[in-house]
């Protein structure tokens, strides 16, 4: 196969200060890589997250969303509405528990506890 995943790309008006948010979240680096249009979050062992600057946000249901794994799921996301998260809903099944989230920018995430929680 001659694909790479590279990075995850969401829009933003503010790019900078989200991409910050991600980067503190993922500990990863951001680093402006536009003159203030673009930004680049490096995770360790990760694909990267960009982030670019649009006048408008694109209106309605994200049409890509992060996946995100914890081994504690509860701590993870009390860590992350502490750190400016939104907490949008519990969801799951027998073996497999979720939480959906929003991020400072609006953007639903999604972190998974481990698959025998």
């Amino acid at each position: 196969m001659g694909l790479k995943l590279e990075m995850i790309t969401a829009d933003s008006t503010d790019p900078g200060p989200l991409a910050q948010w991600w980067a503190e979240q993922t500990g990863g680096s951001s680093a402006d890589v536009g003159e203030g249009e673009f930004f680049i979050v490096t995770i360790p062992g990760g694909p990267n997250l960009g982030f670019q600057k649009v006048e408008v946000p694109t209106p309605g249901k994200n049409r890509l969303h992060l996946d995100l794994s914890a081994d504690d799921l509860e701590s993870e996301v009390i860590r992350l509405v502490a750190a400016g998260a939104t907490e949008v809903e519990h969801r799951g099944f027998p073996g497999f528990k979720w939480v959906t989230l929003i991020d400072p920018d609006g953007n639903e995430f999604c972190v998974a506890g481990s698959h025998s929680e």
